[in-house]
């Protein structure tokens, strides 16, 4: 526990923080990775090179420091983390590795400013942090292993076919190269891929929504091909799967966690998926467990592409609403293809609009799901708090680091 005192040197570093927190992050990420290259295997290095993981650790120490007398209030980004974590087999022996670069960066970045009083008080606080996530990881990987089929860490398994599904993406489907079962999972839950990279003699782990309901003893995962732009380099893990991996090849996978997704699908509540690009992903097993599981329910699905040619898993989405009398879908092209039929392979011409949500969303009683490009995210989100719908009913998938709040 944390001394009111060390409690108040903690909350005065907040003005540090906020003006040279990055400098911090890049500091602590350079050293640990330095003396620990193990964890180059745990990283992604490409949100490494742009500095992604280093503004987001950045903002979490920040609100940390921020919340550090009421902790609670963190509860649901501890979940979150937690969730990605056990996604890359985080196990509670390196927080020992991590406390130790962190204290010492703070040491390094603030100089004569690290005193002994503060930096007491930052282990102490780092320390109460740990055990709160070791906890609840532990949670997550007892879980995982209490189920059936489950499995924490790694497991290795077999593509055992692959599917072009649209110009950019590949959906390839694992099984279990144990010959056991994977467990159930709920729609729009992730697995985390890691493969190996020669180029940089290094695993690479990347998070993968499940493009599919549960119950096929399979994982499918569909996969957008990432292609550099205005000089960035094209998509590691993503160029890796598209080019590399054939059927019959081996890949290691986590088990399937993570928050964004629909616990109760019996729900007589409204339902509003909303997506863009291939955030469409998550929203695929969601309309096809309610296809099976509640027809009836009222739902809405939203989706914006460039055109057909980019639409993928547009078979699934059309044969799950299909099945059910109560659903209706709107799909945007913001480049229709010269083959492309309005009216029958889309809606309307253009992004999704305020004006398109307000028609779609007039229920305030309706959940609604959101993924997508953090931008787009954050413009639904908004458009939809702009007509009254309170922000616990809207929920968002991000694909990497940052924020759609």
């Amino acid at each position: 526990m944390l001394t009111p005192h060390q409690i108040e040197l903690v909350k005065a570093t907040v003005p540090v923080l906020q003006a040279h927190g990055v400098d911090l992050t890049k500091h602590f990420y350079a050293r640990m990775l330095s003396k620990n290259p193990e964890l180059r295997n745990v990283f992604n290095q490409a949100h490494q090179a742009r500095g992604a993981q280093q503004q987001a650790l950045a903002a979490a120490v920040l609100a940390y420091a921020q919340n550090i007398e009421h902790p609670e209030n963190l509860l649901g980004a501890v979940k979150q983390i937690a969730q990605r974590h056990c996604s890359l087999g985080i196990r509670a022996e390196q927080y020992q590795i991590v406390g130790h670069h962190l204290i010492e960066s703070i040491k390094e970045v603030l100089g004569a400013a690290a005193t002994p009083e503060l930096i007491d008080a930052w282990t102490a606080a780092y320390g109460m942090l740990a055990d709160i996530l070791i906890k609840a990881e532990q949670d997550i990987y007892n879980q995982q292993t209490a189920a059936q089929g489950g499995w924490s860490g790694w497991r290795p398994f077999e593509c055992v076919n692959r599917v072009q599904e649209s110009e950019d993406v590949v959906s390839f489907y694992f099984r279990p190269t144990d010959g056991g079962p994977v467990p159930s999972y709920l729609p729009g839950q992730y697995t985390t891929v890691r493969v190996f990279s020669k180029a940089m003699q290094i695993a690479q782990p990347r998070q993968y929504t499940l493009s599919q309901a549960a119950g096929s003893g399979m994982l499918r995962i569909s996969v957008k091909l990432v292609l550099g732009t205005q000089g960035a380099p094209d998509g590691l893990v993503s160029s890796i799967l598209h080019n590399r991996v054939k059927v019959g090849d081996v890949v290691e996978l986590s088990a399937p966690t993570g928050g964004f997704a629909l616990e109760d699908a019996k729900s007589e509540h409204p339902l509003v998926l909303i997506a863009a690009g291939i955030g469409i992903t998550p929203m695929v097993p969601m309309l096809e467990t309610l296809a099976v599981e509640n027809p009836l329910r009222k739902v809405h699905f939203l989706y914006t592409t460039q055109n057909l040619a980019h639409y993928p898993l547009k078979k699934e989405v059309d044969a799950a609403i299909k099945g059910m009398p109560n659903a209706a879908k709107g799909i945007f092209f913001t480049q229709p293809g010269q083959a492309d039929h309005l009216g029958v392979d889309y809606d309307a011409a253009g992004r999704i609009t305020p004006a398109n949500i307000r028609n779609f969303c007039q229920d305030p009683d309706a959940d609604f799901f959101i993924c997508g490009p953090i931008g787009f995210m954050q413009d639904v989100s908004k458009a939809l708090k702009d007509i009254g719908v309170i922000p616990a009913r809207i929920h968002t998938e991000v694909f990497g680091t940052g924020s759609a709040d």
